[in-house]
C-alpha cells in the first residue's frame, strides 16, 4: 500500500492516507512540545538552580496529568467525535506550552508541564480513534505506523529547534514557537476532518473500501466501558503497555540529560546527537506496519502478527540494556537508536491491538485506559530515576527497561487472545 500510494499523484491518493497524515503531522507536533522541555533542561536547571531530583518532579507533574488525562481524554473523543474532541485537547496544548515561558522555578515549571500533560494526552487515543473509523483491518497496522512516526520525528526535530531558539534568542521563544506550531495545526484539523459518513470528499469506492474487509476484524468486542475492564483482551494489552513505557519516557526526558551527566557534552553537541535515536524509531514504526502486513500474507492470523511484532521489538531491546559498556558518546547513542527502534515497533503493534480488538465506538475510551496503564508504568520509572540517577548512575536503569520490555511480550502471549469471547469476568488468579 505505501509504495502504491509513494507512486501516485496527491490527488490520487485515498482520503484516509491524507487524514492519516495530518494526524501523523498533528502527532508530531505534539511530541515537539513535549519534547521542548527535555532540550531546554541542561539551561533550566542552571536558570533555576534545580537538581535532577527537582527535574524528575516537574517530568512527573506531567506524567501524572498525562497519565489521569489519557482515559478522561478518550472517553471525550467518544462523546464529542474524533474531530470537535482532537481540536479542543490540541488548542490546550499549544496554549499550554506556550505558557511555559512564564515560568520562574521548578515549581510554576511543574505547574504549567501538568497543563500540557492534560491536554496532550489524547494525540494516541485521537490517532487510534482515527485508524478505527478509517481503515480495514488488513490496513491498520501500517496507518497506525505512520501516525506513530510522528512521535519519533517530532522528538527527532526537537534537539536543533530548541537549540536554535535558545542560542538565537532565549529558552522562553522555544515554548513560544513550539506551541505557535501546534495552535495552527489545531485549526487546519478541525477545517480538514469528518467521519467517513459525513466527509464530503469521501467517494463511494473509497468508502466502500473502508468497509469491505471489516469481516477480518476480530468478533465479540467489548462495546462499554464496564466490558473493556471485564475483557481478558484489554488487560492483555494495558499490561504490556504498563511494562514497556517506562523505555520510550526515559528517551524523551532523559537523553540530554545523560548525555550531559555522564559525557558533558554542551548543547550544540546535544543538538547534533540526541535526534539520532528518534530517527532510528521512525523505521521502528515503519516495521510495526509492514511486519504484521508480511506474516498476514503468509498465513499469520491477525492478533497472532501483532504479538510477533511486538515481540521482535522487546527482543531488540537489549541493546540500550547495554548501553552501560559503551566506551564514547557515539557508541551510546547507536545504542539508544537501536532502542529507539525496538519500542516503536513493540509499541505499534500494541496501538493497533486496540483498533483490531475493541469496538469503534469505544476504541478512543480502549486507547486512553491502556494509555493510563502504559504512563502510570512510565511515571514510576521517572520517579525511580530521580531517587536513583545521581546516587548509582543511569546504567542500572537502562537494563532494567530491557528486562520489562521482554516480561511485556510473555504477558501479551500469556493474556491475548485471538478470538476473544462476549466480556465475561477476568478469571481469579
Amino acid at each position: 500500500m505505501a509504495l502504491r500510494i509513494a507512486g501516485r499523484g496527491w490527488r490520487d491518493v485515498p482520503l484516509r492516507w491524507k487524514l492519516i497524515g495530518l494526524v501523523t503531522l498533528g502527532t508530531i507536533l505534539n511530541y515537539l512540545a513535549r519534547s521542548t522541555l527535555s532540550v531546554a533542561a541542561p539551561r533550566l536547571k542552571t536558570e533555576f538552580g534545580m537538581t535532577t531530583e527537582d527535574y524528575s518532579w516537574v517530568v512527573l507533574a506531567f506524567q501524572a496529568s498525562y497519565t489521569i488525562m489519557q482515559t478522561v481524554a478518550g472517553g471525550v473523543l467518544d462523546a464529542l467525535g474524533t474531530r470537535l474532541g482532537f481540536f479542543l485537547f490540541a488548542l490546550g496544548w499549544a496554549l499550554a506550552n506556550m505558557a511555559h515561558a512564564l515560568a520562574t522555578g521548578w515549581p510554576s515549571l511543574a505547574v504549567f508541564r501538568a497543563l500540557l500533560g492534560a491536554s496532550e494526552a489524547a494525540a494516541i487515543p485521537a490517532g487510534a480513534k482515527t485508524v478505527s473509523e478509517w481503515f480495514p483491518p488488513r490496513e491498520r497496522p501500517l496507518a497506525t505506523s505512520v501516525f506513530q512516526m510522528g512521535t519519533s520525528v517530532g522528538n527527532m526535530i526537537a534537539p536543533p529547534l530548541v537549540a536554535f531558539c535558545i542560542l538565537a534568542w532565549n529558552w522562553q521563544a522555544a515554548f513560544i514557537v513550539t506551541g505557535g506550531l501546534s495552535l495552527i495545526w489545531a485549526l487546519l484539523w478541525y477545517w480538514s476532518y469528518r467521519s467517513p459518513a459525513d466527509h464530503p470528499r469521501v467517494s463511494p469506492a473509497e468508502r466502500a473500501a473502508i468497509t469491505a474487509a471489516r469481516d477480518e476484524d476480530v468478533s465479540a468486542k467489548p462495546a462499554t466501558r464496564k466490558d473493556l475492564l471485564r475483557s481478558r483482551a484489554f488487560w492483555g494489552i494495558a499490561v504490556p503497555r504498563f511494562l514497556a513505557e517506562p523505555a520510550w519516557q526515559t528517551f524523551n526526558f532523559f537523553i540530554p540529560l545523560y548525555l550531559v551527566s555522564v559525557w558533558h557534552l554542551d548543547l550544540k553537541s546535544i543538538a547534533l546527537w540526541a535526534w539520532m535515536p528518534f530517527l532510528a524509531a521512525d523505521f521502528g514504526s515503519l516495521a510495526a506496519g509492514v511486519l504484521p502486513t508480511w506474516l498476514m500474507k503468509r498465513g499469520v492470523p491477525l492478533v497472532a502478527s501483532r504479538k510477533v511484532t511486538m515481540t521482535v521489538g522487546a527482543l531488540c531491546m537489549i541493546g540500550p540494556a547495554c548501553i552501560g559498556l559503551a566506551g564514547s558518546p557515539g557508541v551510546a547513542i547507536i545504542l539508544f537508536c537501536v532502542g529507539g527502534f525496538a519500542h516503536q515497533m513493540l509499541s505499534g503493534a500494541l496501538i493497533t491491538l486496540c483498533a483490531d480488538m475493541f469496538d469503534s465506538r469505544t476504541v478512543g475510551t480502549a486507547s486512553g485506559m491502556a494509555g493510563t496503564s502504559a504512563w502510570i508504568g512510565g511515571m514510576l520509572f521517572t520517579l525511580l530515576i530521580g531517587q536513583s540517577a545521581d546516587a548509582f548512575g543511569y546504567d542500572p536503569l537502562f537494563a532494567a527497561l530491557a528486562a520489562l520490555d521482554l516480561l511485556a511480550a510473555a504477558v501479551l502471549w500469556s493474556l491475548l487472545r485471538a478470538k476473544p469471547r462476549a466480556p465475561v469476568e477476568m478469571q481469579k488468579g
